[in-house]
């Protein structure tokens, strides 16, 4: 008998020891899902589903790095992958699309609730036909499904807009630090362990949220931290404060005429003072320098950045940015008023003229028309102005097709035409890396001129430029902000007003939806 209740004793402490495992084993349950694009409302250019890369369920573990299997975060919780989408910028979102892509993400959760956490996946800049602040609609509705206790942390792209709405909704919010966005993944990443570690130590929610709106509106070009002010401005966010877990700026998207465009810093944490500082503080300061901001390179003309390109003295490549229609901001990626200026130039009529690398122009028919000629061929046919044709009609190409790039989403083609090599592609895209003009036997590097729709240069493009100028052309995304036909945004906004009276920038507290 003795023996038998030792036993059983022995039995009773093993399960003990089992359960008290099991529990501390147990991973927090984290859902993640959103959809991520920048949407230029001054663009008739519209986003459907065919412009976005969808990823749903396990799908969503190929698209994000940092939750690949053996990645250090993948196995600290339970993931519940719903649908991502993420689309290069464009247009307005059609509200059909914006809905399924919703719809899917709440019948996702709906069938996996109980959550302990969501990873809100989002750039912070989408417009919607017809729906003013969607990403605050979205989480708002997202919240009725997982409820309020549920822990969710957001990543954004610090060209982002921050509502109201989204800020009560999401309680640990955070954007990138960089521009250009070298920082992207690591943001992501940070967002997401944060939200691990909340919730493995049983922190959960952060005790406060300060929110400051700051009446700035600037493009990217002009807010680049890789020069001042923007630098010193985002290095107030890396230093560790006590009782803050992240602070964050964003300097807002300006080509979308909404209340929400605007500046905005925000600190979370658990202690109210160090909080409240710590966004007031950078807010001020952001304030304070706002003179300062200007253009990351030399800006002018298209006519005077070809005249400083063609110099005898000018240093090779020479790089100039077609800021207008930049696709990686939101513009249609079709205008033709550039191509159209740079073809009636004599300089380049010739072959042997100053050789213009010309990226880039969408065209599905003309990239068949290329294709069926084949390398070496002559074409001759008008391209390009089907999305957006304000500025300057569809714009006749005759030249050479010199190369072709064959794939099942985006074939690409080179075509000579005098001495400017002008790539046009199946669907818009912008150029950031050299490997996608060397595929079309094309040297980056070695050309006179390289002219790419693009605003700042990317990191590549920069470290393959001798000298680079930024020209003030038409588009969607034109940098002209103070000619934009802006109804809804709010007023006064610098620089648009320019001489407006210093704003209140003390923190409000946002509360945590109940």
């Amino acid at each position: 008998m003795k023996r038998f209740i030792t036993n059983l004793l022995l039995l009773a402490a093993v399960a003990l020891f089992a359960v008290s495992c099991s529990q501390e084993k147990k991973l927090p349950r984290i859902a993640i899902a959103g959809i991520k694009i920048e949407s230029s409302t001054f663009s008739p250019a519209r986003s459907t589903e065919e412009s976005f890369n969808v990823a749903i369920g396990e799908e969503v573990f190929d698209m994000i790095p940092y939750l690949r299997d053996g990645q250090p975060l993948r196995d600290r919780a339970e993931w519940i992958p719903g649908l991502v989408a993420r689309a290069t910028p464009g247009g307005a979102v059609t509200r059909e699309t914006y809905e399924k892509f919703v719809n899917i993400i709440l019948d996702s959760l709906r069938a996996n609730l109980p959550l302990d956490g969501f990873l809100y996946d989002l750039h912070g800049a989408m417009s919607v036909v017809g729906l003013d602040d969607p990403e605050g609609d979205m989480i708002k509705r997202i919240r009725e499904v997982i409820g309020n206790d549920v822990v969710v942390a957001a990543p954004m792209d610090l060209h982002g807009n921050v509502s109201w709405t989204l800020a009560e909704n999401v309680d640990m919010i955070c954007c990138y630090r960089m521009a250009p966005h070298e920082d992207a993944w690591e943001t992501r990443e940070r967002a997401a362990r944060i939200l691990i570690e909340r919730l493995e130590s049983g922190k959960g929610k952060p005790g406060y949220k300060a929110y400051v709106p700051v009446p700035i509106l600037l493009p990217g070009e002009q807010t680049s931290t890789r020069v001042e002010p923007a630098k010193s401005l985002y290095d107030m966010t890396y230093p560790e404060r006590e009782g803050v877990i992240d602070a964050s700026i964003w300097i807002g998207y300006a080509w979308a005429d909404e209340p929400r465009n605007h500046a905005v810093v925000m600190a979370t944490g658990d202690d109210r003072e160090a909080v409240t500082k710590a966004a007031e503080e950078i807010a001020q300061y952001f304030w304070d320098v706002r003179h300062q901001f200007d253009f990351v390179a030399p800006t002018t003309t298209l006519e005077e950045c070809l005249a400083n390109a063609l110099k005898k003295d000018a240093k090779r490549p020479y790089y100039i940015s077609d800021t207008g229609d930049n696709p990686t901001a939101g513009g249609a990626g079709d205008v033709t008023w550039t191509l159209t200026q740079l073809l009636k130039r004599p300089e380049f009529s010739r072959a042997n003229g100053p050789q213009l690398i010309y990226a880039s122009l969408p065209d599905k028919d003309f990239v068949a028309k290329a294709k069926e000629v084949g390398v070496g061929g002559k074409i001759d046919m008008v391209a390009g102005a089907e999305v957006d044709d304000r500025y300057a009609p569809p714009v006749r190409l005759k030249g050479t097709v010199t190369a072709i790039y064959d794939h099942p989403s985006n074939s690409e083609v080179a075509v000579k035409v005098g001495s400017i090599d002008v790539i046009v592609t199946e669907v818009r895209k912008g150029f950031h890396k050299e490997h996608e003009f060397t595929k079309l036997g094309l040297n980056p590097r070695t050309a006179d001129i390289v002219m790419v729709k693009i605003g700042y240069l990317e990191p590549e493009l920069y470290n393959m430029q001798a000298d680079w100028m930024m020209a003030l052309t038409l588009g969607g995304v034109n940098q002209d902000l103070a000619g934009l036909p802006y109804k809804r945004i709010n007023r006064p906004m610098y620089p648009i007003d320019k001489d407006m009276p210093d704003p209140d920038l003390k923190a409000r507290l946002v509360p945590f939806v109940e």
